[in-house]
């Protein structure tokens, strides 16, 4: 598996591939909330994306599937401010931590020995418990 172009992921890459949706927020806010479209969807079509290579947009597929619908899009939402302004740059940025966290290729983990001295405290502290269950029998039962 070829490590994915981490570099490439920026705002301004993508920009032309994304789509926004608003709509009217939930939440506190008064009136003015009624009337206005604070809510921000932001929809990026997997599939049909021409920066990622067909390895990255599977990984993603298979990485985001849970916030995947079936036709391939990522939905991401953001209404936690009353600015549609700020909720759009809090979802591009969202959505950019998600394509970083999913294109960027997991350690592998080297399995390791526990250490002499971690073998004797564990059986050090197994010691303390045992004698501490002896006290607690009644006498005369072995």
């Amino acid at each position: 598996m070829a490590n994915p172009d981490i570099n490439k992921i920026t705002r301004e890459n993508f920009e032309s591939e994304l789509i926004f949706n608003t709509s009217r927020s939930s939440g506190p806010g008064g009136q003015h909330v009624n009337k206005v479209n604070t809510k921000v969807e932001l929809r990026f079509h997997i599939p049909n994306s021409e920066l990622l290579s067909e390895e990255e947009k599977e990984i993603l597929l298979q990485k985001l599937k849970n916030k995947i619908n079936k036709d391939g899009e990522l939905i991401i939402v953001s209404q936690e401010d009353r600015s549609q302004y700020k909720n759009k740059e809090a979802a591009i940025a969202k959505f950019l931590d998600m394509l970083m966290k999913a294109l960027t290729p997991t350690k592998k983990r080297k399995p390791s020995r526990p250490t002499r001295a971690s073998k004797e405290k564990r059986l050090v502290e197994k010691k303390l418990v045992s004698e501490k269950k002896i006290q607690r029998k009644k006498p005369g039962i072995e």
